[in-house]
């Protein structure tokens, strides 16, 4: 696991919780130091994750919505789909980015909530390679939903189509 996708799994473990997550346990977990988890709390907080560091942990503020970011894997041909599973499920979609081992993390800004933006990014992209063929399909999202049942369910589809990597 790269720095890039540890820092990923750190905030995934932290909006799954239900309590804060002590430094030591998230450093158990990844077999490093305390340190070098409080360096990676730091950076993450510097790049707008919204941590916030309490006496028994670190936990993700608590906000009205649910944001999510999540690791999926399929080909070219299943991007519509994957895009209005979530869209029809009143998820937005902010961005799409891969971590590739020369280039490191390549990510661009969707902002897809509807069908409509779902059918101009596919239009746009119709002569274009994706940039999930950089990584043998998987990719990342960072998703958007007003509550938790949406994006559980959400969750649910993109894991019965095997999309959804866990």
């Amino acid at each position: 696991m790269d720095l890039r996708e540890r820092r990923i799994e750190i905030i995934k473990i932290l909006q799954e919780a239900k309590e804060p997550i002590s430094g030591k346990d998230l450093a158990e977990r990844f077999g490093l130091s305390r340190q070098v988890i409080v360096k990676d709390i730091g950076i993450l907080k510097a790049e707008g994750v919204e941590i916030i560091s309490t006496n028994r942990g670190y936990k993700i503020k608590d906000k009205q919505v649910c944001e999510m970011v999540v690791k999926v894997k399929h080909d070219k041909s299943a991007i519509g789909d994957e895009l209005n599973i979530l869209v029809d499920r009143n998820i937005t979609i902010k961005d799409i980015f891969i971590v590739h081992k020369v280039y490191g993390t390549i990510r661009k800004n969707l902002d897809i909530s509807s069908r409509n933006g779902v059918r101009i990014f596919l239009k746009n992209l119709e002569n274009d390679a994706p940039l999930l063929r950089l990584t043998d399909g998987v990719h990342y999202h960072s998703l958007v939903a007003k509550n938790l049942d949406d994006m559980e369910k959400a969750l649910n589809i993109l894991r019965e189509k095997k999309y959804l990597l866990e």
